[in-house]
């Protein structure tokens, strides 16, 4: 798949709007699928926990965090006159394709991202209004864009399958680390720029893959991975800095990693 952005998407193209329901704002379309916003009712600390589900065409796709060399991640921006701000957005374990040109990070099919909002200000009814971009492609890439709104009315859901939507996003996002599933060494080479990584993984998996995603000025190349025993891997990332950001001290790195039918992600630092 060639990730160039086509001359007739040079243009935004803006979701077009459908039916919904309560606790969800209206479904919104574009060339290559749908998306909208599910949020439940702010809790005692103010929390709103939500999702943005992108619902996919057969044979489109969408981008992770850190999509690759010309993809676009999505990004959520709330209206700040409806006193919510957005905390995190949380990302299911991606895929990497490559098409022989280039390589990207990103799901083949439907797919939700957790976000966790907070009200800062205000109580009752709660008004969201986000404002969504991010790329979607299938021969090309299109950036598309979108104005998602949804009114929380003060009290239980009206639905109760939005809550279990959201739920159901949350369980899919990576575990935490573990005694079985969990980077065991990690150093940062810059004469060389080159991570090197140990992990220990869930026993038998013996084709295990790494994402990873840092902040603007960072980027990196595609990991090689080398067994070490059945449950234990080292892997050498490439890293590249740009001219602005040339160094790696300080910055967070998040590691996502795929083994077997588990998928775990933490956040690495380097002195």
């Amino acid at each position: 798949m060639a990730q160039l952005i086509g001359a007739a998407s040079l243009v935004v193209s803006f979701f077009l709007p459908v039916s919904a329901k309560a606790a969800t704002s209206d479904w919104v379309s574009s060339p290559g699928g749908m998306i909208r916003l599910v949020a439940a009712p702010p809790k005692e600390d103010g929390t709103i926990p939500a999702t943005l589900e992108i619902k996919l065409n057969a044979g489109w796709k969408t981008y992770w965090r850190e999509p690759g060399a010309s993809g676009i991640p999505p990004q959520v921006t709330l209206d700040p006159a409806g006193g919510v701000v957005l905390e995190k957005i949380g990302f299911p374990v991606p895929k990497s394709f490559d098409d022989g040109v280039v390589r990207y990070v990103g799901y083949d099919k439907s797919v939700a991202f957790p976000l966790t909002l907070k009200r800062i200000h205000g109580n009752g009814d709660v008004n969201i209004r986000a404002s969504v971009f991010l790329g979607i492609c299938e021969d090309i890439c299109i950036p598309v864009q979108g104005e998602l709104t949804l009114a929380l009315k003060q009290g239980s859901f009206d639905n109760p399958l939005d809550e279990a939507r959201i739920d159901d996003a949350v369980a899919a996002l990576p575990e935490a680390p573990s005694e079985d599933f969990a980077v065991t060494a990690s150093r940062y080479d810059a004469a060389a720029a080159r991570l090197h990584l140990s992990l220990r993984l869930p026993a038998g998996d013996s084709h295990p893959e790494l994402f990873l995603a840092g902040p603007p000025g960072v980027s990196f190349g595609k990991p090689e991975i080398r067994p070490e025993g059945s449950a234990e891997l080292s892997a050498t990332v490439p890293v590249r800095l740009s001219a602005k950001d040339g160094e790696l001290k300080g910055k967070p790195i998040v590691l996502t990693v795929r083994a077997k039918n588990r998928s775990m992600e933490t956040t690495l630092a380097f002195d």
